[in-house]
């Protein structure tokens, strides 16, 4: 795990040492253990900074050239079954490092071929000497970030935002047509980001920029076409399948040269991961919780951590804690936080960095198996509820979307083009395929994606790597062809079904059916059946109780918010406290213009 930096360019570069400085500095937190860049010809630089988990010996430093000579290299990521590609190639080894394999397995094969092959999380960047061109290629579902500005003279990439701004040829330009698209989905999808025009490379796509600044991208991936609706199935069978698909994502993760622990919140994906990494090492694991006084999950991650005798830590953290610390997680993040508990999340990682490394964590389960048993149910409800002059995208979106509609465009003065472009997008999506299987792949290609970006900021920031198990793309692929969606979300009985039709999924949902089904059935040959049975709560913040403390943040902060229309943020407030989700609400609208100020009130040009 590290971070990445460079530039490519048709013309030289002027002060391009100083300028691959200051973008290694600004990403120092990806990597404190080596930090280190090369030039080529004046219009070719590569930096990187390493963290050190594979081979960690200075050998394996980066950027890193090929026994050719054809190939450099700038990595961030891991490699899982790097030791079984290395097995295939005839290549003079001088590390034992998966960036190496990397390199090798181009030489013999090509980028394209390794890709496909590999299994991993990783932002890539590889200069080829001979046809001077650039490749960049970026993981199946977008666990690593990867950031570019192009333009037609160069290309400068990073693994953070504040990398390509700290290159000194970009300004930061504040895409304000975001703000809509941040305050529905928590995040802004790719391709875009905050910044203009600073892009995102889409997950799974390899891009190739050539001397004269042509570009081609490609994907290399996609989400199965597959996606299994079948009644009839063996239900133990596929239990035994699923349970050694879901070990074997695990152990490729305990790959490590350097101490490694699980995030342990007590609820079913947490305790899975750590029971099964328990079980699979040859010392006892750091498991690590975190929450405030009077709202937390102790006592359900105690039960894990005594059962698999666990080096257990707990960290509580209070008011002053959370908001003394949101602006600087901000300033790590190049971007509003999407998610009241990045703030803990940080601060954890910062703890956890005094022992460990490498972090196993939980995202993925709900997205592969339907854990989100109310907006997953959006299909059943829809057909026994709506009327169909309106669209199941549309029904959908108005479950989904985090700040209501409405609401945006009452106190918005920003342009909503993304909601338009995204609109057109995903409805010609949801056109094509079945209610159920839209849900699915709508939380995979967008939704999982706000997650992995919480993840790798808060983690990075301590330098600390999160490794996401249930992510492993292999562990994807057979959970869309193999397991049937009854076993995903399934009803208790016929009986309840049927009832369940007079109902909504508010009121019938982990009361009627059992969402991630075969997960939780996995989970009672590793857990206590306190732990498999108890409703899903997520990460608990309590943002409503503070809601005193956020108006009076928010009637300070947005007061002179020139996105917000003209003498409407008292309207605001008072609106938002009628929602169920009052202090989030308030609380995301904070965040904007903390973002804003801190990035958008300078100039980065030198």
């Amino acid at each position: 795990m590290c971070g990445i930096n460079g530039i490519f360019s048709a013309v030289d570069i002027p002060d391009v040492k100083q300028r691959m400085e200051k973008m290694n500095d600004l990403i120092a937190h990806r990597g404190p253990d080596d930090k280190s860049y090369k030039i080529f010809a004046n219009k070719v630089a590569l930096g990187h900074r390493r963290l050190s988990i594979i081979d960690t010996d200075a050998r394996a430093n980066q950027p890193m050239t090929s026994n050719s000579g054809r190939w450099t290299i700038l990595f961030n990521g891991e490699i899982y079954n790097h030791l079984e590609l290395r097995s295939t190639l005839r290549y003079d080894f001088k590390t034992t490092s998966d960036t190496e394999v990397i390199l090798a397995y181009v030489e013999e094969h090509g980028f394209r071929r390794f890709l496909e092959q590999c299994n991993g999380m990783f932002a890539i960047a590889l200069y080829d000497h001979i046809e001077n061109r650039l490749l960049l290629a970026r993981d199946r579902l977008g666990i690593k970030p990867f950031f570019y500005y192009l333009d037609a003279e160069k290309l400068i990439f990073s693994s953070e935002v504040k990398g390509i701004l700290g290159s000194g040829l970009v300004e930061a330009c504040f895409n304000e047509s975001a703000i809509d698209e941040y305050l529905g989905y928590r995040y802004v999808r790719e391709p875009y980001t905050f910044f203009h025009p600073i892009l995102q490379l889409e997950s799974g796509s390899l891009m190739s920029i050539d001397h004269e600044m042509n570009v081609v991208t490609e994907k290399f991936w996609e989400l199965p076409t597959e996606f299994n609706q079948e009644k009839n199935y063996n239900e133990s069978e596929l239990l035994k399948q699923f349970d050694a698909q879901v070990t074997a994502a695990i152990q490729r993760r305990l790959m490590a040269d350097v101490p490694l622990g699980t995030y342990l919140s007590g609820g079913v994906d947490s305790s899975l991961i750590s029971a099964i990494t328990s079980l699979n090492s040859t010392s006892r694991v750091n498991t690590y919780t975190i929450g405030f006084p009077d709202l937390n999950e102790f006592e359900y991650a105690r039960m894990v951590a005594d059962k698999y005798n666990t080096l257990h830590h707990e960290i509580t953290i209070d008011t002053h804690d959370y908001f003394d610390t949101m602006s600087e997680v901000i300033g790590y993040k190049d971007a509003p936080l999407g998610v009241p508990n990045e703030v803990p999340l940080a601060l954890m990682s910062n703890v956890l960095k005094e022992k460990i490394t490498v972090v196993l964590s939980g995202e993925g389960a709900d997205e592969l198996m339907g854990g989100y048993g109310r907006i997953y149910r959006s299909p059943f409800d829809y057909e026994n509820h709506i009327p169909q002059t309106k669209t199941f995208y549309e029904y959908f979106t108005e479950l989904y979307e985090y700040v209501p509609r409405a609401t945006r465009d009452n106190y918005l003065t920003v342009d909503k083009k993304l909601r338009r472009e995204f609109d057109e997008v995903v409805e010609a999506e949801f056109r094509d395929r079945t209610n159920e299987e839209n849900v699915f792949k709508f939380f995979h290609k967008y939704h999982v994606k706000s997650l992995l970006n919480r993840v790798d900021s808060t983690t990075m920031l301590a330098s600390v790597e999160a490794r996401v198990p249930f992510l492993d793309h292999e562990l994807v692929e057979f959970a869309y062809k193999t397991i049937p969606y009854d076993l995903k979300l399934r009803w208790k009985s016929d009986a309840l079904r049927e009832e369940s039709k007079g109902l909504t999924s508010n009121q019938y949902s982990e009361v009627h059916d059992t969402p991630k089904y075969l997960l939780r059935k996995m989970g009672y040959d590793y857990l206590q059946d306190e732990i498999i049975e108890r409703k899903k709560v997520g990460f608990p913040v309590p943002l409503n109780e503070w809601l005193q403390e956020l108006e009076k943040q928010a009637k300070d902060i947005l007061k002179d918010a020139y996105w917000l229309k003209k003498d409407k943020l008292e309207e605001l407030i008072e609106e938002s406290k009628a929602n169920a989700r009052a202090g989030q609400i308030i609380w995301m609208f904070i965040n904007v213009e903390l973002f804003r100020k801190k990035y958008f009130e300078q100039s980065w040009l030198y």
